[in-house]
Formats: C-alpha cells, structure tokens, sequence
C-alpha cells in the first residue's frame, strides 16, 4: 500500500461552518492562510464559507488570486524588487514587516491611486503566548514587525492598517492579554487606521476552546473601536482534525531490545513539524508513551518507536504502545495530519511523497495528487 493524506469533507465543513458563524456573531473576518493549507483542489469548498486567504510569498499570492478567486491580504518579512509587481496585482492589502521596506515599496503602491492595494504595517507588541522559541515571533531580536518605540506620531502616508502575530494554538483567553498589549503599545495609533488583522494561532475548532469567550472578547474590542475592521487569519483551525497520514510497516527491526517499525513514509518528510516542535502525534489504536524509558516500559511486548524510511538518523519518534504485536503489512495511521504537513514535506532522500486523497460527502475518495519520480527529478533540473 501506498501511503497517502487523506482530507474528510465532513469535518473540514464542520470547522467551516463554525468559523463562518464565529465570524457572523463577532463582527469580523476569517481568512485562509495558505501557510497552514493550500491544498486548492478543495478551494471551492471554502469558497462557500470565507471570501479571501492570506498569502506570504509571490507563489501564494498567485495561488489565492488564480485558484481561489480573489486578491491576497499579503504580509513578508522582505518583498523583493523582481517579483514585488506580482504581489500588487494579487493583492488587496500588503503589510509591510519594517519602515525601510514601507520606504522602498510603498511609492509604487501609492501611484496607483483608487487602485491600489490597502497598506499595512506589521507591528511587535513586544509581548507572546507562544512557548515554542521556534515559533513565536514575538522574542527579543525578533525579524518580525515594528516596535512602537520606531513608530513616528502620525503614521506614514498611505498606512491603514496593522497585522501583528502573538498567538499558536491558543485558547481564547490569551487574546485579551494580547489586545492589551496592544492597546498599551500601539492604543495612540489605533484611531489613525481602518483595519486590525490579528494573525493566527486562533484554535477555534479544538474542542475545548472556548468559543463564546472569543465572540465576547472581539464584540468588546469593536465596541471600544467601532471604526476597526478586525481580521483573524488562522492556519491550524482551518484544517484541525480533518484527517490523517496512512501509511504501512515494511519491516521491523530490535536492537538492544528495542523494536522499532519502519515505516514506508518519514518524519523528516512528511511530518516535520513533529521533529521540530518537537511533538509526538496520536496513532490510531497506540498509546503515546513519550516518557516510556522513564517508565522503563520500552523493551515490553507491544512498544515501539516508529521509524521513516530515510538515511537520516533522527527521522524516528518514540514510544507508542500497540494492542498487538506489529506485522510487517500493518497499517499505521497518524491522526490529524493536513495543517502545516501537507504543506511543509519534501523529498528529502528520494523517498515516496504520499499521495493527496480527499473523502467526499457521498463516501467517494478522489486522489488529488500522486507523486512519481519525475516530481522528485524534476526538482533537480
């Protein structure tokens, strides 16, 4: 068997369904950022739910202006002179990350009158709910976004609006905190601009989330600023639990006592996030056991680690426990595999890219992508 990623229609409309009623309630909007997915085959699916996407790069503006139908609020660290065009006819916002690029950039934008796209800075509270240094943009030093301390009193021409990014797979109660800080840094600049967008790391569909809280905490916040259009661009809650990675064990192999199954797909691959987080993802009918040498419950009957099918050294995880002893054949499934994964693989090693596959309402399974050699050589031309 073949591995493959496979999209649930039924639960990716319940995530949609929630979020557009989030948004109704709350007065704001949601937007796709093509970061967390981008599989657009399934495109017109959102379509039905959310109007517009947040792109990065010259690629994803293209992606939300040709595929999904509509132009990018489109945020980088560094635009660049070459392709800086394309990102201003696929877009209807651009937030600039510093004032020298504001300076650089901005003049073309500017020329173009009632045409042109609506200008944004990225802004640093300064403060995070991110634990993970690998993802939180907000650290001292950090690239992203201006400090109020650089701001000049009355903001550049052109400038409507802010984006800032404090929050990954946070609980509704982080985002109080993080509009006060807001308001403690940028409240004197607030009432100069049109649009608040507040990033993502909003994890509305998790299921203890508290939903209610957040409609309160973004009617509060309009209220207070009623000329405010509030945008949240979630990647994760688009796509939370809304399938998984199938893949098989191909052999299995016990040193020291410790088993390992090989998978016929890879960590490194096809499930980065896991290796650098670092976290450990649910298996289909396993126990996690992430502390199993502690426990000294890694040499019994049914623990394993699971290894991928790489050269790489590092590309195993452990410890899972399995009711039964694994068979080479036996399926392995890992849960809630297409935010982020199915948009940060590779082809590291020349190992077999698992194909795309999305299970419709009717139970039908339509293969989105297969992956042959030729995607793998052709990268190398």
């Amino acid at each position: 068997m073949q591995p493959y990623y496979l999209l649930q229609e039924s639960l990716l409309r319940r995530n949609l369904s929630l979020i557009q009623s989030i948004a109704e309630r709350a007065g704001v909007e949601f937007i796709l950022a093509f970061k967390a997915f981008a599989l657009w085959k399934t495109f017109p699916v959102f379509r039905e739910y959310i109007r517009h996407t947040t792109a990065s790069s010259p690629y994803e503006v293209r992606l939300a202006f040709e595929e999904f139908g509509s132009k990018a609020h489109t945020y980088s660290p560094a635009y660049e002179e070459e392709t800086f065009g394309e990102i201003v006819r696929c877009s209807s916002h651009i937030t600039f990350n510093s004032l020298s690029q504001y300076e650089r950039f901005a003049p073309q934008v500017l020329a173009l009158g009632n045409e042109a796209p609506a200008l944004g800075l990225r802004i640093n509270p300064e403060h995070s709910e991110i634990e993970t240094e690998l993802y939180n943009p907000c650290a001292p030093g950090s690239r992203f976004g201006v400090l109020a301390s650089q701001l000049p009193e009355v903001l550049p021409e052109g400038i409507t609006g802010f984006h800032c990014h404090c929050h990954c797979e946070s609980p509704a109660s982080a985002l109080p905190k993080t509009l006060g800080y807001i308001e403690e840094k940028f409240g004197k600049w607030l009432p100069q601009i049109q649009w608040l967008n507040l990033g993502g790391g909003h994890l509305v569909t998790r299921k203890d989330y508290d939903v209610e809280g957040l409609i309160a905490t973004l009617q509060g916040f309009k209220a207070k600023y009623p000329h405010l259009a509030i945008i949240l661009e979630p990647g994760s809650a688009f796509a939370w639990q809304t399938g998984p990675l199938v893949s098989e064990v191909v052999d299995i192999v016990s040193n020291d006592g410790i088993k390992t199954a090989i998978l016929n797909v890879s960590f490194t691959c096809h499930m980065p996030d896991c290796l650098e987080m670092p976290y450990h993802p649910a298996v289909r009918g396993a126990e996690t056991i992430e502390d199993a040498r502690e426990q000294g419950v890694e040499r019994e009957a049914c623990v394993y680690r699971l290894g991928g099918n790489s050269c790489l050294s590092g590309d195993y995880m452990g410890y899972w426990k399995f009711a039964a002893p694994l068979q080479i054949g036996d399926t392995v499934i890992f849960e809630d595999m297409i935010h982020y994964t199915t948009v940060k693989t590779n082809m590291f090693n020349g190992i077999h890219h698992p194909s795309l596959k999305f299970e419709r309402l009717d139970g039908t399974i339509e293969t989105l992508r297969e992956y042959r050699y030729e995607d793998y050589r052709d990268r190398m031309d």
